[in-house]
């Protein structure tokens, strides 16, 4: 399963990229996430609470942020486990200024998935990736509008 999108953030590039790599806001930002905990330079285990259809359940997880090119791009590892099955994916977020004041966000993914909750075939799971992803980029943007308040 993959996907890519592209949204405006209302926050210059270097307080963009400085929201998207805080624990703090991820922590708020992420669905479910019930703890983040740095483990490492750059990498995090996760407890996630997830409730939507057969992806319902917990999962212990670990995220990892690679090849940074600070102010403008990194990778998102993702590994999860739970009850519904497992996930492995990649994430590419691409920032690039558009005025002082907003920047674009340009990102692509791509997620396998085992267990159970691969059953449930990729379309539903196209619609729940979709939705975890508009969630937290809906997060973001209430965060951003707090932070520069």
């Amino acid at each position: 399963m993959n996907g890519q999108g592209t949204l405006k953030l209302d926050a210059g590039i270097e307080k963009s990229w400085e929201i998207l790599l805080d624990p703090h806001v991820l922590e708020k930002c992420i669905m479910g996430c019930k703890k983040l905990v740095l483990v490492s330079e750059n990498t995090y285990n996760a407890e996630l609470s997830i409730g939507i259809a057969a992806v319902k359940g917990k999962y212990e997880s670990t995220i990892e942020i690679a090849d940074l090119e600070e102010p403008k791009h990194y990778k998102l590892i993702v590994k999860g486990e739970g009850g519904p099955g497992n996930v492995e994916a990649t994430g590419i977020i691409d920032l690039t200024p558009i005025d002082e004041s907003s920047t674009e966000l340009a990102y692509s993914y791509e997620a396998e998935v085992g267990g159970k909750v691969a059953m449930i075939g990729q379309r539903m799971l196209g619609g729940v990736a979709k939705l975890i992803i508009q969630d937290f980029f809906k997060k973001l943007a209430r965060e951003l509008k707090r932070i520069e308040a």
